[in-house]
């Protein structure tokens, strides 16, 4: 994989930061941070763009502001401006069917109910793009409590106890994405399949 655009999804504006759905633009600020990089509002992208790297290896990190539902959008018109492939991107978002502390990479797929992942199918026409699902945990395990719970968990924020759990996988994360770059996805996710982030002991 010529890895050349990395999306994190997520919900624009303060009343979201630090939300659970809001992991993906987690990942993408802790690797613009640690490469000294800002982001910058690029309206014919309808989002945030920063660069890491140079030449051949340089990679955009993009956060759309359109909000979750209508992602793609902004996927679009930064695959049209950069003339990049779908097989060119990993678009990074949150997972309610893992738990905090279990990362997923996988080259393809549905959208798997996430309404940011079914936008950017609908926008790129294809599945065949590779995505990094970071688990935030269900609300509940009882399929009805579950779906009742579904909104107010995946917008609300983590716990104060959750946070160490949290720095352990956005370090991963921001690790992994260096390592497709490098080694390519499979083996890139032979790691990153294989991590178990453990809370702290009590």
């Amino acid at each position: 994989m010529n890895l050349r655009l990395v999306v994190g999804l997520g919900n624009p504006g303060h009343r979201y930061e630090s939300t659970r759905h809001n992991v993906g633009f987690m990942a993408l600020e802790r690797l613009a941070a640690e490469s000294g990089v800002s982001f910058r509002q690029q309206n014919r992208l309808h989002g945030l763009l920063a660069e890491v790297g140079q030449g051949a290896s340089r990679l955009r990190l993009l956060m759309p502001q359109t909000f979750m539902n209508d992602s793609g959008r902004s996927i679009r018109a930064a695959l049209d401006w950069f003339s990049f492939q779908p097989a060119e991107v990993l678009v990074v978002v949150d997972d309610m069917d893992l738990p905090l502390g279990r990362l997923r990479l996988r080259a393809s797929g549905s959208a798997g109910g996430h309404n940011g992942l079914r936008s950017a199918i609908s926008h790129l026409g294809t599945q065949d793009f590779a995505r990094l699902r970071i688990g935030i945990g269900a609300p509940a395990d009882n399929p009805a409590e579950r779906r009742a719970r579904t909104v107010g968990h995946v917008l609300g924020r983590f716990a104060a106890a959750e946070q160490p759990l949290l720095e352990d996988v956005l370090s991963e994360v921001t690790a992994g994405i260096g390592l497709i770059q490098r080694l390519g996805l499979e083996r890139a996710g032979n790691r990153l399949n294989g991590f178990r982030a453990q809370p702290a002991p009590a």
